[in-house]
């Protein structure tokens, strides 16, 4: 199996989401954060990300008679390569595309739905802005948005911090030229 065909993967995206931030999850963990996803199913998709290299396990302990394996993220194994990517076709990257909004909008709404939650108070903020870049200058702007990321990604859990999601999506819009549109 691809590694397109692992991490995009509606049910499997989603896993991969409650591991980010560093966390350590049991398929109890799991079963407990997606509670509309089958048991058995669980099971299967965890089993096939941990044998694709994507999930490892850092800790066994037993329990009743039974092996509970602890898992992590390895994030270097999560990424779909250029390669891949451009071999998915129009169609492909369409549904990729498709299954990470799903996923996103799903996460926000179990965040809604998590009860007392205030998105003023909680710093919730969704844009969409337009930039109009060479492609060196998409490239530094990337480049820049990684170096603000990567040291916050690699905080840990500490007294009031609130693990966070942050969701980013850059692509060229289509040329439809308006008369009067500066350029």
């Amino acid at each position: 199996m691809s590694t397109a065909d692992l991490v995009l993967h509606p049910v499997r995206l989603r896993i991969l989401q409650a591991f980010l931030g560093g966390r350590h999850l049991t398929t109890g963990d799991l079963a407990r954060e997606l509670p509309d996803v089958a048991q058995a199913g669980l099971y299967r998709h965890v089993s096939r990300l941990a044998e694709g290299g994507v999930l490892q396990v850092v800790s066994e302990r037993q329990v009743r008679g039974a092996v509970e394996r602890t898992y992590a993220l390895r994030q270097e194994n999560a990424w779909v390569d250029a390669d891949t990517f451009a071999a998915l076709g129009r169609e492909g990257q369409s549904t990729a595309f498709a299954t990470f909004a799903a996923a996103l909008m799903a996460a926000y709404d179990r965040y809604l739905a998590a009860g007392g939650t205030d998105p003023v108070r909680d710093g919730v903020n969704y844009s969409m802005n337009a930039l109009w870049l060479t492609d060196e200058e998409h490239l530094d702007f990337l480049r820049d948005v990684a170096q603000i990321v990567a040291p916050r990604a690699a905080n840990g859990p500490a007294e009031g911090r609130r693990r966070r999601l942050a969701a980013s999506a850059f692509f060229p819009a289509p040329d439809f030229p308006v008369t009067g549109e500066k350029r």
